[in-house]
């Protein structure tokens, strides 16, 4: 129960629109809220719909139990706040739930029934917690610390490759079984897990799922999100020509993505405070200088904050291809665009501007570059 009260609090703070009302749903519905405080503490407890909620207070029975009538007009997730000591959210849709809490910290014990999405998120955790431990990532793990004490470098890239291979093969677990998931609160919150699902290699789950947004919550405002999302994953999926970047270089001159056509390029999202950013940057470097000669060129796209770091950064890690940033971190223009949540993140275009591929990592990289350019 405490995985549920700790990660979804992450989950909650994605962005928001306006809210809209279903068809046939526009005056709402009620959905009553039972709970039982353990462990009372002085003080209040509140609830609120993490969707512009106005705070409401809820009174505790002598016995330390609490009824709460909710009235929605879409499926919603509620933030409960025991005492400032423990804050619980609950995804509401439309059945009762009964909630039991110690309320006396944040690592105190949750009990929520009666929430299919709640049951459906904690089971796909649980999945994602047996994965981690399948007995080939585990084998993999030993193996990799037996390279790392021989500090052998070439051992250990080889099974960073072999763990994520096998790491993706147990992930179609997961995603087979989402795929078979009706429209809800917690498919919506699942998908957007990036240790969950990898959105670049799964466009087809996405765009199921959105299938079934629009034909359960047609006027939902999760439906429009969701869609937005979707459409921005199918924009720079494998295949299509990548959007076009034009930013400042650190010069100030205005460069266009699109200046580099008839080569090779790998877009690279990173930045200066990005510890493995820069522990990737050496890997960058070594395969931007045995096939630059070949029509290869890297355009690195900034996410720093201040253009100190930023110059500091090309500077000590020896990074001598094509720069650009609005220095806007996550806000920047082209992070949006490409629909950037975690870096690094980089994108392989062939001499057309095409992606070719994604997130290629250490010696990864260079056998792309082998199969397209040709060996060295």
């Amino acid at each position: 129960m405490k995985l549920f009260a700790v990660s979804f609090l992450l989950l909650v703070s994605l962005g928001c629109s306006p809210e809209k009302k279903s068809a046939g749903e526009a005056t709402g519905w009620d959905v009553v809220l039972k709970g039982k405080v353990n462990f009372p503490q002085p003080g209040n407890i509140q609830i609120q719909a993490s969707q512009n909620g106005t705070p409401e207070i809820i009174t505790l029975n002598k016995d330390n139990t609490f009824t709460k009538t909710l009235h929605l007009t879409e499926p919603s997730v509620y933030g409960v706040n025991f005492y400032g000591k423990q804050a619980v959210n609950i995804m509401v849709d439309h059945s009762p739930i009964e909630l039991t809490v110690d309320g006396n910290n944040q690592q105190g014990a949750v009990e929520i029934k009666g929430s299919p999405d709640h049951d459906l998120y904690q089971k796909v955790q649980g999945m994602f917690q047996e994965l981690q431990n399948a007995p080939a990532l585990k084998k993999i793990e030993t193996d990799f610390q037996t390279a790392a004490n021989a500090k052998n470098e070439q051992r250990m890239e080889e099974l960073r490759g072999a763990y994520m291979k096998e790491l993706e093969t147990e992930q179609q677990k997961i995603i087979g079984f989402l795929k078979q998931q009706q429209a809800s609160l917690a498919l919506y919150y699942l998908l957007q897990d990036p240790n969950l699902v990898d959105k670049d290699k799964n466009v087809e789950l996405f765009t199921i799922a959105l299938d079934k947004f629009k034909k359960s919550w047609p006027n939902y405002r999760y439906t429009q999100e969701f869609s937005d999302l979707v459409s921005k994953l199918k924009v720079t999926a494998v295949g299509q020509v990548a959007p076009e970047i034009a930013l400042p270089d650190p010069n100030g001159n205005v460069v266009k993505l699109s200046s580099l056509r008839g080569k090779y390029v790998l877009i690279d999202f990173w930045a200066k405070w990005c510890g493995p950013c820069r522990r990737e940057n050496p890997n960058v470097v070594k395969a931007y200088h045995k096939f630059k000669s070949k029509g290869f060129e890297v355009f690195s796209v900034s996410l720093d904050r201040t253009k100190e770091d930023w110059l500091q950064a090309i500077k000590e890690d020896g990074l001598v291809w094509t720069h650009v940033s609005d220095l806007k971190y996550f806000d920047s223009q082209a992070a949006k665009d490409y629909n950037i949540s975690a870096i690094p993140y980089s994108i392989l275009l062939d001499k057309d501007g095409k992606i070719v591929a994604k997130n290629l990592r250490g010696p990864a990289l260079e056998r792309k570059l082998e199969e397209v350019l040709g060996k060295i």
